[in-house]
């Protein structure tokens, strides 16, 4: 596929103060070049590049920095995951240890070399009585200097492209059951590979065109350490035009890895975002495409390994705080406004947050002091951080490839679970082909073939546009129905907290506000967030003798009062709310003024948001029909009505 010409705004010209300063920069650089290539004797390039002096040089240099090379990747690897991943004392001194060489003159490097590593250095002594090991004057000694000066590439490198990703993958990859060592080698290398890669060719490009380190620690002994910019350094003395030309090889070694990178050390701009921001851009249904058919919860096979059943206790303390049992089968929906410490509780029982700590039982097992991968606690993010490196057929054998079972019988299980979910036609393909209610039922297919005690779903559809939400949201309830362990789920959506869970655990900064039925919380939600979640009107305040004294002021008579002077909150349905062009008479003993603020269509009935200097903010539901009947527009003036019948008061 073409990529599109990039296009330049239009009348955008480039200031010629700094046109000017940018062209010469260029010509400093290129001339250089240019008088490599203009001094070269190209009738005579192939000679000088065949000479045995030069071919033994290459075979050196070749040599020496491919071990380079490789002592590089054995301990840059580590020490770039380390530097992008832990925080331990004294992490910006390793790092400037790491950027030291990239600034040090190379032969000061070397003679450090040589005092650290010499026969009359700190460690050269020992080396060579109790190993025999001498490195100056020997090849070994080259590798060392042309390490010392390329490893920082690496590690620079790799640790970019580490601290980039995101550690949801990891984390998740953890929660189905892999080991750390699994994790990295499996989920975290594969994912930085470019930035692996491109750290790699630059340490290799760069120990092959070392010599400042190399010919003070190991010197310029032909065959031994006589690398090829030590043999243009000699040529120079004696054959300038064979000089030219082996600089022009080595010219041409670099250009070539500069250009093959594409600019991905370099930060060009390219794609080389988040799986998930790619992922945002996609449609939920291919274009042209049917939405895959759901099967029906009544018609699914048996699962082929029954869940055994797994109640929870947890005791979470921190930023969360609650004691939270559940026996086996139940479905939990967490809800509260941001910042209530819903992800902080679900990353507390997966054991993953310092801000808040899980005593932890699943069935008899207390998984308290269990790493992750060992809890059998599955976790479902957001986006559902599906590793973009693997098939969806190989994202759900995931978890049960780190169980340890077979690779045949976990492919053969994961295709169920997809076909069980209705995206079993989509096991071979690409995760960034997926659409987002495809991707969505892949990574709960995942999820639920990890055989977990616990599944955690960190609000698992809410990036599903409506109609794939109902669709995935309905398959999602039958499997739940079968599910032997405890399930809580994350949720802005008041649908999805009533038709999938058990009960809803109401939080707010960090506190329970309520842990009952859905019937319970949708009749009395002790939550002015939750009420408004469910579309009712929600006046905190103070009880008073005949109903509420609402906190913005005014007063609310309700049926059934509570006694006096304790906090508490009022909730009205907007359908319960009249609106009268004219001051109503009659029944109703709560009449307000009001202006109409705001008019949106929710369904087939308008909603009004009106103000009033007598009571806070009321949301009141009328058909179109009565809009228009009383001419209700913007700014048009109002009286509202509520019956004391309709106006429910509940303890905070």
């Amino acid at each position: 596929m073409r990529r599109p010409a990039l296009r330049r705004t239009p009348g955008a010209r480039a200031p010629l103060l700094l046109t000017v300063p940018a062209l010469l920069a260029v010509a400093f650089l290129m001339l250089p070049l240019v008088g490599i290539l203009a001094r070269t004797s190209w009738g005579e390039l192939g000679d000088h590049l065949t000479a045995d002096a030069t071919t033994e040089a290459l075979r050196l240099s070749l040599l020496v920095s491919l071990w380079a090379l490789g002592l590089s990747l054995l301990l840059g690897v580590p020490l770039a995951w380390l530097l992008a991943r832990v925080p331990f004392p004294g992490k910006a001194f390793v790092r400037s240890l790491v950027l030291l060489p990239m600034v040090l003159p190379p032969t000061v490097g070397g003679v450090a070399l040589l005092l650290a590593f010499g026969r009359r250095g700190l460690l050269g002594p020992w080396l060579e009585d109790t190993f025999g090991i001498t490195l100056p004057f020997h090849t070994s000694g080259a590798v060392v200097a042309a390490t010392f000066v390329a490893m920082p590439f690496l590690v620079i490198s790799l640790e970019g492209a580490l601290g980039g990703l995101r550690p949801r993958y990891e984390e998740t990859a953890a929660s189905l059951g892999a080991s750390p060592v699994r994790v990295f080698l499996t989920v975290t290398l594969p994912m930085v590979a470019p930035g692996l890669i491109a750290g790699a060719a630059l340490t290799w490009a760069r120990a092959l065109g070392e010599f400042g380190a190399t010919i003070t620690f190991a010197g310029n002994l032909p065959g031994t350490t006589q690398t090829l910019p030590l043999q243009v350094y000699l040529l120079l003395q004696d054959s300038p035009e064979a000089a030219t030309s082996v600089s022009l090889l080595l010219l041409a070694i670099a250009m070539i890895v500069l250009i093959a990178l594409r600019g991905r050390w370099t930060g060009t701009p390219g794609d080389h975002r988040d799986p998930a921001h790619r992922a945002a851009g996609r449609p939920e249904e291919p274009a042209g495409t049917a939405p895959d058919p759901l099967p029906e919860p009544s018609a699914l096979p048996p699962d082929p390994r029954p869940s055994e059943p797994w109640p929870l206790h947890a005791d979470v303390t921190g930023f969360t705080r609650l004691a939270l049992d559940a026996g086996p089968g139940t479905t939990i929906a967490v809800v509260g406004p941001n910042g209530a410490g819903k992800t902080t509780l679900l990353r507390a029982l997966l054991g993953l947050t310092p801000r808040a700590h899980a005593v932890l039982r699943l069935g008899d097992r207390d998984v308290t002091a269990l790493p992750p991968h060992r809890r059998g606690v599955a976790w479902v993010p957001q986006d559902g951080a599906l590793f973009p490196h693997l098939s969806a057929l190989a994202n759900t054998a995931y978890g049960l490839r780190a169980h340890g079972v077979p690779r045949a019988e976990a492919r053969r299980e994961a295709q169920d679970w997809l076909d069980r979910l209705g995206v079993g036609h989509l096991a071979h393909r690409r995760t960034d082909r997926l659409s987002g209610g495809q991707a969505q039922r892949v990574a709960l297919a995942r999820a639920l073939a990890a055989r977990p005690r616990l599944l955690l779903l960190d609000e698992p559809l809410a990036a599903l546009d409506q109609t794939t939400r109902a669709r995935v949201r309905h398959t999602l309830r039958g499997h739940l129905a079968r599910f032997g362990g405890v399930c809580l789920i994350v949720t802005h959506d008041p649908v999805e907290a009533v038709s999938l869970a058990d009960r809803v655990l109401v939080l707010e900064d960090g506190r329970v506000l309520q842990d009952e039925p859905p019937a319970e919380v949708t009749r009395h939600p002790r939550s002015p967030w939750v009420a408004r979640m469910l579309g009712r009107n929600a006046w905190p305040g103070t009880t008073t003798a005949d109903g509420l004294a609402p906190e913005g002021g005014g007063r609310l008579v309700a049926a059934e009062p509570l006694p006096a002077g304790a906090p508490a909150l009022a909730v009205i349905g907007p359908e319960a709310v009249s609106v009268h062009r004219e001051r109503p008479t009659g029944s109703p003993r709560n009449v307000w003024p009001g202006t109409v603020r705001e008019i949106t269509a929710v369904g087939s009935r308008l909603r009004l948001l009106i103000t009033s200097a007598e009571a806070p903010d009321l949301v009141a539901e009328v058909t179109p029909e009565s809009a228009a009947e009383l001419g209700l527009t913007d700014g048009s003036a109002v009286w509202t009505s509520v019956k004391a019948t309709e106006a429910t008061v509940v303890p905070l």
